[in-house]
């Protein structure tokens, strides 16, 4: 395996992992957390909120932009040909999620966060889940959809560059 297509195998695996991430929250947690008490989908956002911002997720989260963006330039090379568009498209997918996420996501769990102790909400949790949950859950999804979409580009890039290889190795005897 060369240099190259370990830093595309490890882009794929970076934004393999943040593609699950956000299918978990759109399929499991945010639908569990709909049929929860208002103060209990506030206090438990804003603990997920807080917990998340760890070491292990940023270097994923962070990590699978510079991997994508590192895939693309050890391919450019190819001269358009393969992989190289895959790995494009696929950078430029997950680079509309940190879009979504720093434009929209983050200032929804700031303003949650400012909230307060949802303990002492009374009766405004209701108004703080109201003015959260829907455009979180709605954006969130999005982000699913378009980190999956990279996902499938960088699987299918996988593929063509794993294709190339074979093909060079039969070209060259050494298969």
């Amino acid at each position: 395996m060369t240099f190259r297509d370990a830093v595309l195998v490890a882009a794929t695996v970076a934004v393999g992992l943040m593609a699950g991430l956000f299918f978990a929250f759109s399929v499991a947690v945010m639908p569990g957390l709909a049929k929860a008490a208002d103060r209990t989908l506030v206090d438990a956002m804003q603990r997920i909120n807080a917990a998340i911002q760890n070491g292990w997720f940023l270097l994923v989260f962070g990590g699978s932009l510079l991997l994508c963006a590192g895939a693309v330039v050890l391919r450019l090379r190819d001269g358009g040909r393969g992989p190289l568009p895959w790995v494009i498209a696929a950078t430029v997918l997950y680079l509309a999620v940190l879009a979504v996420t720093f434009g929209v996501s983050i200032p929804l769990n700031d303003r949650l966060d400012a909230a307060g102790d949802p303990g002492g909400l009374a009766e405004d949790a209701a108004g703080v889940r109201e003015r959260f949950e829907a455009a979180w859950v709605r954006w969130n999804l999005v982000r699913t959809l378009l980190c999956t979409g990279a996902l499938g580009c960088l699987g299918w890039a996988l593929v063509l560059s794993g294709r190339a290889a074979a093909e060079a190795a039969i070209h060259t005897g050494r298969m």
